[in-house]
Order: structure tokens, then sequence, then C-alpha cells
């Protein structure tokens, strides 16, 4: 079994990350995996080793019309230089909707199609009709990363499995192995992308209402965008903002608490992969009251589901985890429990199940196609 796995933007968020962990896991089982990227960008897709990479041309533009032309261009880029390469009895895996030329190129060549779909949300609405149009004609098998998700989207639930994202093996042994925090909590941290969707700015409003607190917030930007979106002077000095980090584990070992902002107006957590991560480090977390998150993290077991605009409630749960020690310690505990169900090896054999069940599929079409012929 040979796959080709599409991403559009390697970089060091989640989709990419899972893939990586999906692709090694392949390679182990003895299935040929080569990975499709877009080139002059770093993240979990680069250097994988003893897996073959094709780049094409993609770059992130922030005007979004310059963006959307160079999707377009990307993806027709992608399928001329795959065309030649992709045979019949090829998987196309495609992580996420956005790298649309590679079910495109899947017709072209009569290939089974998995679609790994991480969220729902894409503008412009045109695009998103277009985008998941494409999976409800093309996609053989459609992977959602959470129940909330697969609800959402309304695509055929007969086609549809649950693979839940999973924390790698190599992550686990380290945090394992990470002394236990005995200290007065006090350390707020917050890993995720610089928008403001993600509350960033709530964040920051957060460090300004608990001056004796610490606070941590590493964002998945260069240090121009951080400046460019804040004035330095302008932020609490209890708060300590970090670009792009490629090793997090010093930032969860330094935490006692880990929170996800995400503004429910603006931005719905279909999985949230750093919660996981927080729960790894026995770490109590406080996620948003809606999305696929909330699947992960349960009100007031491994932490709290709280509404980031609320500011009054929001202020009130770190000051309650801060202050009581008992509390602190319960969820601490529900959360290095938790973190089982989200073994690397569940999500692999899963995701390998299913292309099994594809190859399965496929040669049975072959026999009958050879006895009818």
């Amino acid at each position: 079994m040979r796959i080709f796995a599409f991403h559009l933007l390697n970089d060091y968020s989640g989709s990419p990350k899972v893939l990586s962990q999906l692709v090694k896991g392949w390679k182990k089982a003895g299935f040929e995996s080569i990975v499709v990227t877009n080139k002059d960008s770093d993240g979990f897709l680069s250097d994988l080793q003893g897996i073959k990479t094709i780049h094409f041309p993609y770059k992130f533009i922030k005007n979004k019309i310059l963006r959307l032309f160079s999707l377009l261009y990307s993806q027709i880029a992608l399928v001329a230089i795959l065309i030649n390469q992709v045979k019949k009895d090829d998987i196309i895996y495609i992580n996420t909707v956005l790298p649309f030329g590679a079910a495109i190129l899947a017709k072209l060549k009569g290939c089974q199609v998995v679609y790994h779909i991480h969220e729902t949300t894409v503008k412009p609405k045109v695009l998103k009709y277009f985008l998941f149009y494409l999976v409800e004609k093309m996609a053989s098998k459609i992977v959602f990363v959470s129940e909330y998700l697969r609800d959402q989207s309304q695509l055929d639930p007969v086609r549809s499995s649950i693979i839940l994202n999973s924390i790698e093996d190599s992550f686990l042994i380290v945090a394992n192995a990470a002394k236990e925090k005995l200290s007065k909590p006090e350390n707020i941290l917050m890993v995720c992308s610089l928008k403001k969707y993600k509350g960033v700015d709530e964040f920051v409003r957060l460090a300004r209402e608990h001056p004796n607190l610490n606070f941590r917030l590493v964002v998945n930007a260069p240090v121009q965008e951080i400046d460019a979106y804040w004035d330095p002077n302008s932020l609490p000095d209890n708060l300590e903002v970090l670009p792009t980090q490629k090793n997090v584990h010093p930032h969860y070992q330094w935490s006692h608490i880990v929170v996800n902002l995400s503004r429910p107006d603006g931005w719905i957590e279909t999985f949230g992969l750093t919660a996981v991560e927080a729960m790894a480090y026995h770490r109590p977390v406080i996620v948003p009251p809606v999305g696929g998150i909330t699947e992960l993290v349960r009100d007031n077991k491994e932490g709290f589901q709280v509404d980031s605009r609320n500011s009054t409630v929001l202020s009130g749960k770190v000051k309650e985890l801060t202050a009581n020690q008992a509390l602190y310690k319960e969820m601490a505990l529900n959360s290095g429990l938790r973190v089982s169900n989200f073994k690397e090896q569940k999500m692999i054999e899963a995701s390998i199940s299913l292309l099994l069940q594809l190859q399965s599929q496929e040669l049975e079409g072959f026999q009958i196609s050879e006895h009818i012929g």
C-alpha cells in the first residue's frame, strides 16, 4: 500500500503534527508513505526520517485575496507535479480540507480518498462550500477529530469515523520524567496562534487582573509579528510573550495551570492538543465551554470550562485554582489519569485499521471487475 499524504502549510500547529505522527506510524507498519506539502517553511513535516517528501509552491499571505490566489496556484501546481507519479491503487490522504488539488488529482487517477478533517471553519463561505462539496463527492472515508466536529459537518455518517488526536509517546516520556511541581500554583501558561480569536487579548487582560501571578504566552509567530500586534511597553510586567518554540516541554514544566481562551464567537476548538499536552504534565486546564475540546477537559474534573469573554468568571476560576491547594491537587490528579485516553498508539492503530479497510475494498472491487471481465 502506498499513501500520498497532503498538507497545505507545514508549520508547528496541531494538524501537521497529527499527520507527522500518522506517517511515522504507517512507516513502522510497513506502508510506503509520501508526504506532499509546501516548500520554504519549517514545521512538524520537515525532516521526517525515511519518509519521502514532495513539495509544491505555497506561501501564507496576510492579504486575503492574494492568499486565495496563492492557494489556487499551489493546487494547480500540485496536480501538475504529481499527475504522472500517482497510480490508481494509491491512497490519497488529505489532511484538512484545504489541499483540494489532491481531491482533483484523485478523481483524475481513480484513487480512493481519505479526508482527515480538523476543523470546519473556512472563509470565505464560497470557498467553504466548494471545499466541502469536494469532501462530499470525493471522500471514500472521512476522519473527524471529535464527535462535535462530525455532528457539525453534516457529512455522510456512513463514511465517517472519529479518530481522536493523540499525544506523542516521546512527549509522554519526557513529561513522565519531569518532577512534579509541589510549589504553590502561580504560573499560568497559554500556547496558541497569534490570533485575536484565540483569546490572546483576554490572556493579557487576565495577567493584568492577577499581578501576583506569573503569565507566559507562547505563540506560533515570529518576534516581528508579536511586536506588530502589541507594543511591548503596553504589556504587564508579569506577562512574558514568546515566539514559536520547537520545544514546549520547558514551558509546561514551568506552568501550574494551562489555559485555552479561544473566543466562541470567533473560533470553536474542534480538539485542542495543547490541553492534552497539559494533562500529560498533570496540569489543570481551563478551556472554552463549546466545541470538541469539551470532550477532553470535563468541567470541574480536569479543570474548568469557561467563556473567556466573561472576565469575572474566568478570573474567579483562576483565583480558585491558585488559592485552593486541595482542589488544585485533585484536578491535577484527574488530568494525569485522563491523558491515557489519548495515547499515540490508539490513534495510529485506528488509522491503520481504516486504511486496511480501504485496501480490502479496493481488492474486492478489482476481483469483481476481473470476474465480470
